[in-house]
């Protein structure tokens, strides 16, 4: 198993591409840690893993709180004794809207869970990994909307982009320490971040996103994360992994194939929060205000 004997944590794990990526590490012989900021579905991705005789467990964790992420790491040394792979993955859509109708506050939001979130994560994971003088792997979860001006929502796209410089910067800080840090840069991925209540529609729309016949599932997602984690990855580090059907390579003519969600998109503004199980605050905004039909879909 090509994780025999590693300790892993997963924020975010308790949904979407962070309960995928729990399963298919915990499959790979890690033990693996569950953070989520969702009590709830953190506990139920550990039974879900336990049925299958993983040992996982669950410690409930806000990104943007920097106590949080410490506690996060000591109780991975707690419950296994080490930690080797960190794997910052929990997001959410944050703020939506034109540009002229977001708020200071849903952009910090939206920058402290996305942003500060994987700094705090590289910050005690990289502590950790020193005091052990073993090296480690950190994976953080960036995306294509951090590459482009077309591919998200403005504020979530501004905050993928800062965690790809990021995980270059911090790629090359901490290689002297044999920590490796990557991105992984999803495309469209059929997740519960951004289903919103019709999956089977989400998969319809993202299929046609991209050259690739089919839509992204968070396994593909799980397997990159597979790879980095992994000692096949042990050369790999500052590079951020586009996982996207295509998207990229399509070139310009690629915004004109994205999901268009502009009934969101034009006529609100606000904050988004995703699966973390906090309620969204979105305002109806008069249609004489914007004439933004950005895409609105966070990948």
């Amino acid at each position: 198993m090509r994780l025999a004997g590693k300790v892993a944590v997963i924020t975010g794990g308790g949904s979407g591409i962070g309960l995928a990526s729990v399963m298919k590490f915990a499959a790979e012989g890690a033990n693996v840690v569950v953070a989520d900021f969702n009590a709830q579905s953190g506990n139920a991705a550990v039974e879900a893993a336990l049925r299958e005789g993983y040992d996982v467990s669950f410690i409930e964790t806000d990104v943007a709180r920097e106590e949080h992420v410490e506690a996060m790491c000591e109780h991975a040394l707690e419950a296994y004794g080490r930690l080797d792979i960190l794997f910052n993955n929990a997001g959410v859509g944050g703020a939506i809207g034109p540009l002229t109708e977001t708020t200071a506050e849903d952009w910090n939001y939206t920058f402290d869970v996305l942003a500060k979130g994987v700094f705090l994560g590289i910050k005690h994971g990289a502590r950790v990994m020193r005091r052990q003088g073993t090296g480690g792997a950190i994976i953080n979860t960036a995306s294509i909307a951090g590459l482009s001006g077309d591919g998200g929502p403005l504020v979530y796209s501004a905050a993928k982009a800062a965690v790809i410089n990021l995980s270059k910067s911090s790629a090359v800080e901490l290689a002297p320490d044999y920590i490796r840090v990557n991105a992984i840069c999803p495309g469209f991925i059929a997740t519960p971040l951004n289903d919103e209540g019709n999956p089977e529609a989400t998969k319809h729309a993202y299929a046609k996103s991209q050259p690739w016949p089919d839509y992204g599932r968070v396994e593909d997602i799980a397997g990159t994360a597979l790879f980095l984690a992994s000692d096949d990855a042990t050369f790999v580090t500052g590079e951020a992994i586009v996982v996207d059907g295509g998207a990229i390579a399509q070139g310009p003519g690629r915004s004109l194939k994205f999901p268009k969600k502009s009934a969101r998109n034009s006529r609100y503004s606000g904050i988004t929060k995703g699966s973390t199980g906090a309620e969204n605050k979105l305002r109806k905004l008069d249609t004489n205000e914007t004439h933004n039909n950005q895409p609105d879909g966070a990948m």
